[in-house]
């Protein structure tokens, strides 16, 4: 690690807090708290309502959007279960707060202190860019879920789900800039396997997104097969007319979709650990592999368990945290075997 500790401690506690989110950001989801905030404001929304009048101010305005009027209502839902899913949403949105005071306030001590080279600069520069885009991406999800249908756009959110995985993926790049800051020549063809398999995470867990978004982990709960020992199962021809929807917006096919990638995931990262015994490779590259190796069958076991449970929310959020170390260790090893 370089002399400009400061700087990598900022930018990986950046990557601690966007870590805490996205697990908030997953069990807000899996508790379908998403939708508990109706409406948002940038100061009075800081802190939960401080009184019972408010609370139920709050809940009444909750009542006029269709979460509550189309299931809700039906379930003996009270002020006590709403003060439990308003809680996961502003926790949420708090910390999303929190990482850009983080940020800013760091940044420009920083600048003025001139602890940033030039490249830097820039590079913090996208980030900040990238995190006020995220902060447009939640709202643009839970926009999606207050209008007629009483759930979010799963396409919204795999786009605020994925953005956030890339966010961290970035800020912990620019993080290993500084904490190798030697360049040596890359190994291209290690390094062209990794970037192959970093994309084929990210469609992974792209469609992660869909499947939780549709809430399709709660239907074919079998494996290797799905139900009635079929590979592909009849019901995802079914479902819609097109076979891009089939696979997109059918829970069946978004599933099938997403089960079967994992194969594709596994095999690739495999492939390059396979590879990379021809070459002579230091021991962060060796330490990064490895590490990408073991992780990506843990994520694979937890993703079959995750499955054949019907998705119980501490599976459901063990599997979205594995998600988070296996794209972590797929960043460090593509660092290492680039720079």
């Amino acid at each position: 690690m370089n002399s400009n500790k400061s700087v990598i401690y900022w930018l990986l506690s950046g990557c601690i807090l966007l870590f805490i989110m996205v697990t908030v950001g997953g069990i807000t989801r899996l508790t379908n708290s998403g939708l508990s905030m109706t409406d948002w404001h940038l100061v009075t929304d800081t802190f939960p309502p401080l009184s019972e009048e408010k609370w139920q101010a709050a809940f009444d305005e909750y009542k006029k959007f269709p979460e509550y009027q189309k299931i809700n209502i039906h379930n003996d839902f009270g002020l006590d279960d709403y003060k439990f899913i308003y809680f996961w949403e502003w926790f949420h949105r708090f910390i999303g707060r929190i990482i850009g005071v983080v940020f800013i306030i760091p940044f420009v001590y920083f600048l003025i202190k001139k602890k940033l080279d030039a490249a830097t600069i820039k590079k913090c520069i996208v980030l900040l860019g990238m995190g006020a885009f995220q902060g447009f991406l939640g709202w643009f999800m839970v926009k999606s879920g207050l209008i007629d249908n009483p759930d979010v756009s799963h396409f919204r959110l795999s786009l605020h789900l994925t953005f956030a995985f890339i966010t961290f993926a970035y800020t912990l790049w620019v993080a290993l800039d500084l904490i190798y800051p030697e360049r040596k020549q890359a190994l291209v063809p290690l390094q062209k396997i990794a970037r192959i398999a970093l994309v084929f995470l990210l469609i992974q867990i792209i469609y992660g997104g869909f499947v939780a978004g549709l809430n399709a982990g709660l239907l074919h709960n079998h494996w290797p097969l799905m139900n009635d020992g079929q590979f592909f199962h009849e019901s995802i021809v079914l479902e819609k007319d097109s076979w891009l929807l089939r696979l997109t917006e059918g829970k069946s096919g978004v599933q099938f979709v997403h089960r079967t990638f994992a194969y594709v995931v596994v095999g690739m990262i495999v492939y390059l650990y396979s590879r990379s015994k021809k070459f002579n490779l230091t021991s962060q590259q060796k330490s990064g592999l490895t590490t990408l190796v073991i992780l990506v069958f843990l994520q694979f076991l937890l993703g079959v368990l995750t499955l054949l449970y019907s998705v119980p929310l501490w599976l459901g959020l063990t599997h979205q945290i594995m998600a988070f170390f296996l794209l972590s260790a797929m960043t460090y090893s593509l660092h290492r075997l680039s720079k």
